[in-house]
């Protein structure tokens, strides 16, 4: 593959007010930051969440998307990723191509087939076997894109239903015909095929068919596993794998010129020795001339070139945006 230029995003979970999430956006924006991702996860504090091992998210990501887009002005906007499972799709395909057409075209479309168990038994959603959930995430990807695309919607599928109807609005359309890109999220080798096959942008995450948060899936993104990954998405992607973007979420990103205590700490905690964590492609820890070379090296090993960070990294990363963005 190629070398693509660099992207960055931030995903952020949480606001305390209004006026902070607005300051979030301009903040992204004004580093030079690409994009602002939320996730999409429901439920707030309590038992359910706790056995999940999973940060509150206290932010619905469809109005925050918009309020992001409303204050912003180049900033894309999306969702590392929309939980197909928890929303009808004809809805879903409604929503994101209203805050397309509103951010008059910052939209990433983000997708996944949903993971987290104890989520969907908190809010009564059947969880089902992995190969049925991402059986209906593939049926609901083509509601979405029937629904963007020119003509009756006519998806009749074991899970969805979409029939005799046009998709409304229509998401703006790009120069030479391109509609919103497509970011498909997973982790495991059915899911990461799929987004070779579909996707514009492969977001590479932990294999979470624990369905919570936890060594494991930790343990499934090593930098061996991780290759394995990338030989998956090409096997899906065929003769267009040269044509993807493929972003990571740095969620172990540590800015510090400490990277030696702070790997002897940190990997142990997580299930894995310092060496290995401090290859993690997951992570990112050193002075920034450091964090800088491990990102240009992953670049060179798996052609990841889109990096995103957690809101408490957002700052201390910039620097890194300033260097590498657009490189």
């Amino acid at each position: 593959m190629s070398a693509r230029p660099f992207r960055f995003g931030v995903q952020s979970y949480s606001a305390s007010s209004g006026a902070d999430w607005r300051e979030q956006a301009r903040m992204a924006e004004s580093l030079g930051y690409a994009a602002l991702h939320l996730a999409d996860h429901i439920i707030g504090p309590g038992p359910a969440l706790a056995a999940t091992n999973h940060p509150v998210q206290n932010l619905s990501p469809v109005p925050a998307m918009a309020v992001a887009a409303e204050v912003t002005t180049t900033l894309k906007i999306g969702c590392r990723v929309f939980c197909t499972d928890y929303r009808n799709p004809v809805m879903l395909a409604k929503d994101l191509a209203t805050l397309d057409l509103f951010s008059d075209g910052r939209l990433e479309v983000g997708l996944g087939a949903g993971w987290l168990q104890g989520e969907y038994e908190a809010i009564g959603i059947v969880f089902d076997p992995p190969g049925v959930r991402i059986d209906r995430f593939e049926e609901t990807l083509a509601v979405i894109r029937a629904c963007f695309g020119n003509g009756e919607v006519d998806v009749q599928g074991r899970h969805v239903h979409a029939v005799g109807f046009e998709g409304v609005p229509k998401p703006t359309v790009r120069a030479g015909g391109v509609l919103p890109p497509l970011m498909i999220g997973g982790g495991s080798k059915r899911m990461l095929g799929i987004a070779g096959r579909e996707a514009d942008i492969v977001s590479l995450n932990f294999d979470n068919s624990s369905g919570k948060i936890g060594p494991s899936g930790v343990g499934s993104s090593t930098a061996a596993l991780t290759r394995n990954k990338i030989d998956w998405i090409r096997a899906g992607a065929g003769d267009r794998f040269e044509s993807l973007e493929l972003e990571i979420g740095a969620y172990f990103t540590i800015v510090t010129d400490h990277r030696d205590a702070t790997l002897q700490k940190m990997g142990p905690m997580l299930g894995l020795t310092p060496e290995q964590f401090g290859e993690h492609p997951h992570g990112l820890v050193g002075s920034v001339d450091a964090v800088c070379e491990q990102i240009i090296e992953r670049r060179d090993i798996y052609g990841i070139s889109y990096v995103t960070v957690g809101r408490s990294a957002m700052e201390a990363f910039a620097p890194v945006v300033e260097r590498l963005a657009g490189s």
